[in-house]
């Protein structure tokens, strides 16, 4: 009997060392949201979401209350929308000093991320991934700055702003709590 005991034991031991060591599920990295509210007596309202995806920055939401078509949509360099046209938000955020352009050229702000189009109801959904941009505490960190919708479309190429016209809604990128 003591036999098979030591045999029933040994098994069980060769058993556990042969098995590869199981890792815990990866912690999903941190997300931000931006509310976006109305300004320059526009009426445009939105929520987007943030969540780092692969080299970037994945960005979801719903803008309301826009003229039916295309418009600019930017990050801005300053997490302040105080001023009724939000100018306080500063310029597009740009930590490599590049020219303005469109999100796929080679030279652009690191805020270029095209337009958001309007259907006629006034509504804009849009899914997109912001390369080079993160959520962490660094030089490319978009957490703290405002993102911006203006009254136009962005020409992608016009210097700095992409001829977009003013702006008609700010939000400041905030990290969602843990």
């Amino acid at each position: 009997m003591k036999h098979l005991a030591l045999v029933v034991v040994l098994a069980a031991f060769a058993g556990c060392k042969d098995k590869p060591a199981t890792k815990p599920p990866a912690s999903p990295g941190p997300t931000a949201t931006a509310v976006l509210e109305p300004r320059s007596g526009a009426n445009v309202t939105g929520t987007l979401t943030f969540r780092t995806v692969g080299a970037g920055v994945e960005v979801s939401g719903t803008v309301e209350g826009l003229a039916p078509g295309d418009h600019g949509f930017h990050v801005h360099e300053y997490g302040d929308c105080t001023a009724p046209d939000a100018t306080s938000a500063g310029g597009h955020f740009n930590p490599h000093g590049q020219p303005h352009g469109a999100p796929d050229a080679d030279a652009h702000h690191a805020g270029d991320v095209g337009n958001l189009t309007a259907g006629d109801d006034g509504k804009a959904t849009k899914r997109f991934v912001m390369k080079g941009v993160t959520l962490a505490d660094d030089a490319t960190s978009i957490v703290g700055k405002a993102f911006i919708v203006h009254e136009k479309a962005d020409d992608l190429k016009t210097q700095p702003t992409g001829d977009a016209g003013g702006r008609v809604a700010c939000g400041v990128i905030r990290l969602d709590a843990r």
